[in-house]
């Protein structure tokens, strides 16, 4: 019998890697004619380091002004303080320049430019919501400001055109999604990167790795992405720890980069993501877990939960981690350990007592429709959090 299947390409131009960030930007606005640049950018880069200042300057007579208000778990409050200076400066590019967080606050931005959002209730009714037909996007015009990442860590947000935003109101991680919210462009610069602590940038790999785990999983994908993925996880997982031995070791850390990029290649291509992907979104928005350790306490748990309908993919993925003779879950709980990562819910202060919370909010994430293997309801999220406590 013959497979039947669909693949969609991104919205976007280019991934660049191998020049300076500074003039990497500068070349693709001159490209794009943008004489308005507007930075989102990391506080600490913004701070405590001169990589951006070498941007504006690259930039020169382009650059129009800096927001780095962004915290962890990107605010709907953070995305209408950022859109309001960058209305003010007149942007006609949005860059980011930080983590998963900065890169999500561009792409909302782009949005509440185009709807003239002012305040965190303008984006009621733009969440994407789970259907019995699937995932339907909210009524987002296509925006006319677009954007350019240049992430400092490796949870490659930037390589599909959805954020997760949080209603800090109602505790609550939202997805938002329009084609062109994806970047134009992404800017690969390892040497921005030799400023990401430690345990964020292993554990943002780990988060990468969970985009190339659940696509390569998925009955939706195909064998462009599983190939793609499957490299993609190999490279993380080498690079990863060839970095926990040597952080000054900028060949893998571009490793690293070429590794998320590569995992992510599901996601960016509408290959549904799974319950590893709707529960750490709660563990973040809910539970306040940073993001970046999300997949490390929740992976080896999803792959087992998963195993019986994805023996023959996670075997793949367990022949890419050099274990072929090892169970996945097995193999990933092992690899967080070298890491040096929290690998269970208690280690990020997450016990029992939530996980019914917890179920409730993951059954509205449209991932959970579709995880490989079939999640009836919170029940079997608070199975998957038991095998993780």
């Amino acid at each position: 019998m013959t497979n039947i299947g669909l693949h969609q390409y991104p919205r976007m131009d280019q991934v660049i890697f191998g020049k300076p960030a500074g003039q990497a930007l500068r070349e693709e606005a001159e490209r794009l004619g943008a004489k308005r640049v507007f930075l989102i950018v990391s506080r600490t880069l913004n701070t405590q380091t001169d990589e951006i200042e070498k941007i504006r300057k690259a930039l020169g007579s382009r650059y129009a002004d800096t927001f780095d208000g962004v915290p962890q778990h990107t605010t709907r409050a953070s995305a209408v303080a950022a859109t309001a200076k960058a209305a003010e400066a007149k942007a006609d590019l949005i860059v980011a320049v930080g983590g998963g967080s900065v890169v999500d606050a561009a792409k909302i931005v782009l949005m509440c430019l185009e709807h003239n959002i002012e305040e965190e209730s303008g984006l009621d009714g733009f969440e994407l919501v789970s259907t019995p037909e699937g995932p339907r996007p909210g009524p987002f015009r296509a925006p006319k400001v677009r954007m350019i990442a240049i992430p400092s860590t490796l949870s490659g947000g930037e390589y599909n055109s959805g954020t997760l935003v949080t209603d800090t109101r109602r505790k609550l991680k939202q997805i938002f999604s329009h084609p062109l919210m994806m970047p134009l462009s992404i800017i690969l610069d390892p040497e921005i990167t030799r400023h990401t602590p430690q345990t964020l940038w292993l554990g943002s790999g780990t988060r990468a790795m969970d985009h190339g785990i659940e696509a390569v999983c998925s009955p939706k994908g195909n064998p462009l992405v599983e190939s793609v993925c499957l490299r993609g996880l190999q490279y993380l997982y080498d690079g990863l720890l060839a970095t926990k031995e040597n952080p000054d070791d900028l060949e893998a850390r571009q490793f690293c980069q070429l590794g998320s990029w590569m995992s992510a290649f599901g996601l960016q291509c509408h290959v549904p993501m799974g319950a590893s992907h709707a529960i750490g979104h709660v563990l973040g928005g809910t539970c306040d877990v940073p993001h970046y350790l999300c997949t490390a306490v929740m992976m080896p748990s999803v792959l087992r939960y998963n195993q019986p309908v994805t023996d023959k993919a996670q075997r793949k993925i367990a022949e890419a981690w050099h274990a072929p003779e090892t169970e996945a879950g097995d193999v990933f709980a092992q690899f967080i350990g070298r890491l040096g990562l929290p690998g269970h819910l208690s280690e990020v202060g997450v016990t029992g007592e939530r996980f019914e919370l917890i179920g409730r909010n993951a059954m509205l994430s449209v991932f959970t429709r579709a995880n490989p293997r079939a999640i009836k309801g919170p029940e079997d999220i608070v199975e998957i959090l038991q095998l993780a406590a």
